[in-house]
């Protein structure tokens, strides 16, 4: 199998990785150059991916920002052609999918929107590891609900990658659902590190500070273009925490300990309830 991997941050690098260590040809394309360089000399990238040899892929992952990766395939849509499937690995898939699906349409080329669920809070290509997709979901959204063909022909291309699970939704299920799963957290965590309070919590804090806190370090102009083209479904997200966070403010307010009581409750039997004990 040769793969085309488009952008070597910690997504497309661990792509990149983790194909090489499966034996399979890769080849890649990145903005910063020395990038790129370095990965041929590392071994995990064979050769630059270019207008001249993307049609010779059989799997083409476009790592990228959502306009860039729209503009990568705006670009190399003409060269594409009929043999490599080209799957996204967005954030959100609304934006992306509604500008690629016409494209492919039109030059001939397979297309289904993608997303890893796996990442850390770091980012760049000296942070990408073959295992980090290992046991990981990994959500497609195909431009034909029930193309079980095509869904089967994505599931064995990816199956290099090591992901434990594969669902198929369309982009606004996906990006619905990614508000609560992702986003909200990531605005949370940033949020909450900025009390004052967190410049003396040395000494005082331990398992939560550091779960609460994780995913604070994050890669703002990503997130913010994330944050952005999601933002009906992550307003809402956030509306409803608002809400519920001032119904315990209340309660405090009120000295209602009773009260206090009863949304703690509320909480750990609606998380037992989602998640198990």
């Amino acid at each position: 199998m040769t793969v085309g991997v488009v952008g070597l941050g910690l997504i497309g690098g661990s792509f990149a990785k983790a194909y090489h260590a499966a034996g399979e040809r890769v080849l890649a394309w990145n903005r910063t150059r020395s990038v790129l360089d370095f990965a041929m000399l590392s071994g995990d990238v064979d050769g630059e991916l270019s207008e001249e040899n993307i049609a010779d892929c059989d799997l083409i992952l476009v790592t990228l920002y959502p306009a860039a990766a729209i503009e990568y395939l705006e670009h190399m849509g003409p060269f594409i052609g009929p043999k490599p499937l080209v799957i996204d690995c967005c954030g959100t898939k609304r934006v992306v999918c509604e500008a690629v699906f016409p494209l492919a349409e039109k030059h001939g080329f397979t297309y289904v929107g993608g997303h890893p669920m796996a990442g850390t809070q770091f980012s760049g290509y000296k942070y990408a590891r073959a295992n980090l997709y290992e046991g990981a979901p990994m959500v497609l959204v195909p431009p034909v609900y029930d193309d079980i063909e095509l869904l089967d022909r994505a599931k064995a291309l990816l199956a290099p990658a090591g992901f434990g699970h594969i669902s198929v939704t369309t982009a606004e299920n996906h990006d619905a659902m990614i508000a609560f799963t992702s986003q909200l957290a990531h605005v949370v965590s940033n949020a909450y590190v900025k009390s004052p309070t967190a410049g003396l919590h040395i000494g005082f804090s331990a398992g939560s500070y550091k779960d609460m806190t994780r995913v604070a370090w994050l890669n703002p102009g990503m997130w913010a273009e994330l944050f952005l083209e999601n933002k009906d479904y992550l307003i809402d997200e956030l509306d409803w925490l608002i809400g519920s966070l001032n119904e315990y403010r209340a309660a405090m307010v009120a000295d209602d300990r009773e009260r206090l009581v009863r949304l703690l409750e509320d909480g750990k039997r609606r998380k037992e309830e989602v998640d198990g004990t």
